[in-house]
């Protein structure tokens, strides 16, 4: 804005005063309307049922259709003094400690192979990738004709006179649990693998190229030289296969064992579908979910911990 002021000696001078500042553009609010839905769904079917495993844990309810009645801690005493829990417990750790170490080093190892592109390495990918391909019912079919008294395995020890060592695997207590673990290493390595494998492939080649040129041989440089540049995710693989093995055995052992014999391959997510949807006791259920959902959140966080970058 111009302004005249009169200057000594009567002229008048031309004087430009600072403008007001312009308002700030009005922020769209088009984002947040479309985020409403997405938000409402989280709540309903992500938090919705968190927070019911948690009310469900407090009470008495034999059945869905059966009254309910508040029960407080006492599920919690329930649960703590059965020895089937502690067997889930033992079972479980049991597998992660075993089944995760196995499918993410061995995963890793492979796809370490595979993005070196070796040759036929485009048709090793999909052959990896044929277990995550089979449904699970039709996988523990598999296992079941191989593992059978009178199946595959049994009669390969017996082709070359081992016959002797032919047992009932997962008819039998020292190895039911064990069958289950190589389910879940030989569903998961092949998929983990052809994810390592991507991710190598994107490593700049001269990293490869400058351990070479240093004298390291594959060992030292899957290790020491590719290794930390996708530690973080080695992380995240890991985080997802320690999920899936945590919560998603649950399917193989309806499938094979049962649980059984006795409770000897039981893990705490099949103890959760069998007192919910045989015993009935859903109190008692969702007190093994929440314990459970506390494993899977402590077992995330040590993932994350452990193999953050360092750099």
């Amino acid at each position: 804005m111009t302004l005249l002021s009169s200057a000594p000696g009567g002229a008048s001078v031309a004087r430009k005063t600072p403008s007001a500042p312009a308002a700030p553009p009005r922020r769209k609010q088009g984002g947040v309307i479309l985020a409403v839905p997405a938000l409402v769904w989280y709540l309903v079917f992500m938090v919705g049922p968190l927070v019911a495993i948690f009310v469900i844990a407090a009470l008495h309810w034999p059945g869905m259709l059966q009254p309910v009645s508040f029960a407080g801690l006492q599920n919690v005493r329930t649960v703590l003094d059965d020895p089937v829990f502690m067997d889930a417990v033992a079972n479980t750790a049991v597998q992660l400690v075993v089944a995760l170490p196995l499918m993410i080093v061995g995963a890793y190892m492979l796809g370490y192979y595979v993005a070196q592109q070796p040759p036929g390495h485009r048709v090793l990918r999909y052959l990896l990738f044929i277990p995550g391909l089979i449904s699970t019912p039709a996988k523990a079919m598999v296992f079941y004709a191989v593992l059978s008294p009178d199946g595959l395995f049994n009669g390969a020890l017996d082709g070359v006179g081992l016959g002797s060592l032919a047992d009932a695997w997962l008819a039998s207590p020292s190895t039911a649990l064990a069958c289950l673990i190589v389910l879940d290493v030989w569903s998961g390595i092949g998929f983990t693998a052809v994810l390592f494998a991507a991710r190598l492939g994107s490593v700049p080649d001269e990293i490869g190229e400058a351990a070479q040129l240093d004298g390291a041989g594959h060992w030292r440089a899957m290790w020491r030289i590719h290794f930390p540049v996708i530690r973080d995710f080695v992380g995240v693989v890991t985080m997802l296969q320690f999920l899936w093995t945590l919560f998603g055995s649950a399917q193989n052992v309806l499938l094979l064992t049962q649980g059984g014999p006795g409770s000897s391959s039981t893990t705490l997510s099949f103890l959760v579908y069998q007192k919910a949807f045989i015993a009935a006791d859903l109190g008692y259920s969702q007190t093994v979910g929440v314990f459970l959902f506390l494993v899977g959140l402590a077992g995330l966080l040590t993932i994350r911990r452990v193999f953050r970058q360092n750099y």
